[in-house]
């Protein structure tokens, strides 16, 4: 064909192909897509030779076969101009970039058995649903159509496109592997002095042109929404690219796709496209994306990915041993500071509900008030329901609607780009769903509308985070403020404090000393006991949660009236309740967060973690067992705990196997939402199972995962005797139990409360039925729950490090935050005579 006739056939495309052909050289036409492009002769040998032209849709649709040399008809599936002038974008079309041969992108020996997740047929399996669901055209059809998608070609993208993200060593090495053999490539690194395995990758010898195939067709899917030849755009490409860093392949990438087409698009379009907004919504952190923007204002990147604690790909993989980089507090740097937003899920398991929320609260609110000229999304399906490396459960629903909210943004300009997804079938119908949904069809009713309680604290954490950097998000962080002249302390320390003052008042409960080398005001006063814990009665230890402080704060500001603000102890009904019967009590608090001693930092602080807190628990109690409860003559002893304090009872009872069959009583638990700890032996001791069924009971929520798994279908004993409560949450639980508990209480009791009534006189039985003490004169105020400090040389007395210098010194260094003289520092032998702690 010669040159003047493909100038012709071009003219039926607009007058912008027709300038661009005719300003090419006729001896320097080159070929820039798998089904089409102006081709010219074989004088171009790669893609760095391609004519580097500004702002210009790729491949006219005229589709040339290299191979065959055959001219196709590109009528039926082109993308053709708006039909209405008045709602151009409802009657424009979307288009599709879809390049058969980005399937050649295979292992160097497959195996017939351990298919990889980054299948070839992922790709095929989206077109053939666009094919099948009326939305793409194919030879099958009935006929061209203005509602079919608008084909558009891929292309290779050029070594200077590529180097606005990578570093030119990154493309050399890849380019490389075109030229190498079967063995080399099974062998290779692409950090050889660091002996560093590749990644999550496989190699080929069409590994370079498929990945530049890739990267090319993310350019021209965005170059086609800005040039106005479509109002939208799937790109069906491979390899992926978002975990593809400056210069390094990892996690099945070996180009920043979505990157590139983002810096060659501001680059070519300039003020038309300087605000570009990038949503990934792909089950993993996309690294390489946000390495490639983190300091740049004009890229919103947000991501949606589920991160555990850093306990998930990518995090851990990179090769500079960096920390998580994935998590909430990841918020851009320099002028770029905000425009890096990570939506971390601490689990996975997420759904539809959980994204919708997330979209709701944070994605468009920033999206909203950042207004970008362009929307990319970084679209993996591995979250969908179904995938075997996501282990979500997103739905072509939940894609549909998320988007058709990035819809409303950017005049609609979105491009999606494939990145994972590995559910041949899940990717495919969800695909299905976010093509019908840039076409204009309304998602379909969503199901789910509930989030998950782990989501909500989740999205609610990155609010708190990103509103200092976006006016549109309540409430704001408070820390700036506090840091400066309204510096303030932590609540949980002053309610321990107003609680061990109360429980003075009400019981003359003192703290007990708990040896520590360095303790934090979050220590003080976390263990209390009533002044008979050495004598000879029952004992009931309740490990419970600190109290809870249920608020309502002003939606705009966030700030907390006291007038609307309560606090909510149930616990505490159990010790007034046992003191009335004649028990000891030790109460133990369990800290969710250790206040630093950094008195300066006024940060929003996320719990310790659960298994964190559990092992302090086990620690603690452990400790008070051998120190306060073994030495003395406790009658019955009675293990109460809810949530962390379950796991702590019960790590306790497998390591004191005989002590615990010997001494305790009952192990009750209230369970919410942490680990279902089962008692089993660490030494092959089955009989410990059925004495921890006989002696136990176990409330466990409605809510609990525990309920969802086999396990639950027929309940061992080693679990417990388990009842399952209709109440979601500790205290509800509580107070729904408390007559069964105390019942189980009295029962395991009676013969002692016989024998004490028996013995009682009336005074003691006018104490035990009103609960009010008679008053001692000799009874002191609490016992500063203090750490022995370090003895300056040569002796001396010491103020402890928390007291600051006030209080009363003794001379072991401690302080009681009375003020009055200090008790001695000791527990109580078994004859009640006063001695040194047993550990």
């Amino acid at each position: 064909m010669e040159f003047s006739d493909i100038v012709d056939s071009l003219r039926r495309d607009g007058d912008e192909t027709v300038a661009f052909a005719e300003g090419i050289a006729h001896d320097s036409l080159s070929s820039s897509s798998s089904n089409g492009g102006l081709v010219a002769g074989s004088k171009l040998s790669g893609p760095d030779s391609l004519p580097t032209m500004s702002a210009r849709l790729n491949g006219g649709g005229i589709k040339i076969d290299r191979a065959l040399g055959l001219t196709l008809d590109p009528q039926p599936d082109r993308p053709r101009p708006a039909k209405f002038r008045n709602l151009p974008y409802a009657t424009l079309q979307t288009g599709l970039v879809y390049d058969v041969r980005m399937r050649f992108h295979v292992e160097a020996l497959p195996s017939e058995t351990d298919l990889h997740p980054e299948d070839p047929r992922r790709i095929h399996a989206i077109f053939e649903a666009f094919v099948n669901a009326g939305l793409a055209w194919s030879a099958k059809a009935e006929g061209p159509s203005n509602y079919y998608m608008g084909r558009i070609d891929a292309r290779e993208v050029t070594m200077q496109e590529a180097c606005l993200v990578h570093t030119k060593a990154h493309w050399d090495w890849i380019q490389a592997l075109a030229d190498m053999t079967v063995p080399e490539l099974q062998n290779i690194l692409q950090h050889p002095r660091e002996q560093m395995q590749l990644d999550s990758v496989y190699v080929s010898p069409s590994t370079p042109f498929c990945a530049r195939l890739s990267a090319g067709g993310a350019i021209e899917a965005c170059r086609a929404i800005l040039l106005g030849k479509v109002k939208n755009v799937f790109a069906v490409i491979r390899p992926p690219g978002h975990h593809a860093e400056r210069e390094d392949v990892k996690g099945f990438c070996f180009f920043d796709n979505v990157s590139i087409a983002t810096k060659v698009c501001q680059r070519d379009f300039g003020e038309s496209c300087q605000k570009v907004f990038i949503l990934d919504w792909d089950v993993h952190h996309g690294n390489g994306i946000q390495q490639a923007h983190y300091n740049d204002p004009n890229v919103l990147y947000i991501s949606l990915h589920v991160h555990a604690n850093g306990a998930f790909y990518p995090e851990g993989s990179y090769r500079d041993n960096r920390a998580p980089y994935g998590d909430y507090r990841h918020c851009g740097e320099g002028p770029g500071q905000g425009r890096n937003v990570n939506i971390p899920w601490r689990r996975a398991g997420m759904g539809d509900a959980d994204y919708i929320y997330a979209f709701q609260q944070v994605v468009m609110p920033i999206a909203a008030e950042f207004n970008p000229h362009l929307v990319i999304i970084a679209a993996g399906f591995d979250a969908a329901d179904g995938d075997m490396l996501g282990g979500c459960h997103v739905t072509p629903t939940g894609y549909a609607h998320m988007t058709h909210m990035l819809m409303s943004l950017a005049g609609g300009k979105v491009a999606v780009c494939l990145e994972g997804g590995y559910n041949l079938d899940a990717i495919a119908r969800s695909a299905a769903a976010v093509g019908r949904t840039l076409m204009g069809e309304p998602p379909d009713r969503l199901e789910e509308c509930e989030p998950t309680k782990s989501g909500v604290d989740d999205v609610k954490l990155v609010l708190r985070q990103q509103s200092k950097f976006w006016q549109s998000l309540y409430p704001k962080d408070l820390s700036d403020r506090l840091a400066g002249p309204l510096y303030g302390e932590r609540m949980h320390d002053v309610v321990r404090k107003w609680q061990a003052t109360t429980l003075w008042d009400k019981h003359e409960m003192s703290p007990l000393f708990i040896h520590r080398s360095q303790l934090s005001k979050s220590f003080e006063d976390q263990v209390l006991a009533t002044p008979n814990y050495v004598e000879r009665c029952p004992l009931l230890v309740i490990l419970h949660d600190p109290p809870e402080v249920l608020t309502s704060p002003d939606p705009r500001t966030g700030k907390i009236d006291l007038h609307n603000t309560w606090l909510t102890d149930i616990a505490k009904t159990y010790i007034d309740w046992a003191i009335k019967q004649g028990f000891a009590v030790i109460d133990v608090n369990l800290p969710k967060h250790i206040t630093d001693d950094d008195e300066d930092k006024q940060e929003h602080e996320q719990s310790e973690g659960i298994e964190d807190r559990t092992r302090e628990a086990t620690n603690l109690l452990t400790y008070l067992w051998e120190n306060y409860i073994e030495i003395n003559d406790a009658t019955h002893v009675f293990l109460m705990g809810t949530n962390t304090g379950h796991g702590a009872i019960v790590n306790f009872i497998k390591t004191h196997e005989e002590a615990a069959e010997e001494r305790l009583t009952k192990a009750i638990s209230f369970i919410e939402d942490v680990p279902f700890q089962s008692c089993k032996s660490a030494t092959g001791n089955e009989e410990l199972a059925k004495w921890y069924y006989r002696s136990s009971l176990v409330f466990l929520a409605s809510g609990h995962a525990f309920w969802d798994t086999e396990h639950a279908r027929k309940i061992k004993k080693r679990f417990g005797r388990v009842f399952k409560s209709e109440e979601e949450n500790v205290s509800d639980m509580l107070v729904h139990f408390k007559d069964t508990v105390t019942e189980v209480l009295l029962r395991d009791t009676a013969e002692w409360r016989e024998k004490r009534s028996a013995n009682m006189d009336e005074a003691e039985e006018d104490e035990m039925m009103t609960g009010i003490a008679t008053p001692d004169p000799l009874r002191r105020p609490p016992v500063g729950n203090f750490a022995l400090s370090p003895r300056p040389p040569g002796g001396g007395v010491t103020a402890s490090p928390r007291a600051g210098g006030s209080g009363t010194r003794t001379p072991q260094g401690g302080s009681s935050p009375t003020k009055l003289p200090l008790m001695a520092n000791f527990a109580f032998g078994r004859n009640g005579q006063p001695g040194s702690p047993a550990r």
